[in-house]
């Protein structure tokens, strides 16, 4: 019995992305793109009073409203089940918006699917499943590039800067890691694609605090480069000191926003949703 349990934990096990039947499926809002056209103004990403849900399913948004511009970090917080994964997988494509609109660098990409969203600059890293465990960490972000027709090998050595300890386990499997590396490898295989914006779902979900510290560091660097990131966090306050733009969301709707310092103070918000 070997002890490394992610040894046969090969291939994608997300029963929400290969079952395609019923509610509360990965089904992708639109299985080809429809039409894009430009838009003047705004945010740089920006989900515009967004409502939806999956597939035929009830309303799970109601005019949700989550945006991010360049070298801003924009957190979505909120109690369990609030809409905060939703609202992140509405923005990329993996839900029914059945009114507003979804915008990219002055284009609306609402009829796109997630795969095209991509192509223009959507980095996406969901909570779960999220690295390919019998591949070597380079291979993985080999993957990244896949959209890629120039030299990656530039971008590969800013991910091995930003991570380090990649670099050392480069030809390791990666299901042999720990939860933090995983999670590196999976933010290192979207930054591969060369984003416009980086998109994360509860990066720090499962880790010890010292590396959810860690984690939030070489996000702050990201985001020093320019990067938009949008981040869904379950660790409200940590997530909000890093934040430079913070919604709280209560039943798929906007309860709050404001800058990470100004809900950190807001009286109301630290009552509710921060223990205090």
């Amino acid at each position: 019995m070997s002890d490394n349990p992610y040894q046969d934990d090969h291939g994608n096990k997300d029963a929400s992305i290969t079952n395609t039947k019923g509610i509360g499926t990965m089904q992708p809002a639109h299985m080809k793109s429809g039409p894009t056209h430009k838009v003047d103004g705004g945010p740089f990403l920006i989900g515009d009073t967004m409502t939806g849900g999956y597939g035929k399913g009830p309303d799970i948004l109601h005019d949700c409203t989550i945006a991010v511009d360049k070298g801003e970090i924009a957190v979505i917080v909120g109690p369990n089940g609030a809409g905060k994964s939703t609202a992140m997988k509405a923005v990329f494509g993996m839900l029914n918006v059945r009114s507003g609109a979804v915008r990219l660098d002055g284009e609306d990409i609402t009829q796109l699917t997630p795969q095209d969203r991509v192509v223009k600059g959507m980095g996406f890293v969901p909570q779960t499943s999220n690295i390919f465990t019998s591949m070597t960490v380079e291979e993985n972000l080999e993957m990244g590039a896949f959209i890629r027709t120039d030299d990656f090998r530039d971008t590969m050595e800013q991910v091995y800067d930003l991570f380090p300890i990649l670099r050392d386990k480069r030809n390791q499997p990666a299901g042999e890691l720990s939860g933090g590396q995983r999670q590196q490898v999976a933010v290192g295989r979207a930054l591969m694609t060369k984003p416009k914006v980086l998109m994360l779902d509860e990066p720090t979900a499962g880790v010890s605090p010292i590396v959810m510290d860690e984690l939030f560091d070489r996000i702050i660097e990201v985001a020093r480069t320019g990067l938009p990131i949008l981040m869904v966090e379950q660790n409200a306050k940590q997530a909000l000191e890093i934040a430079d733009k913070g919604y709280v969301l209560v039943q798929g709707r906007n309860a709050y926003t404001g800058t990470g310092k100004e809900l950190l103070a807001d009286p109301e918000v630290r009552k509710s949703f921060l223990g205090g």
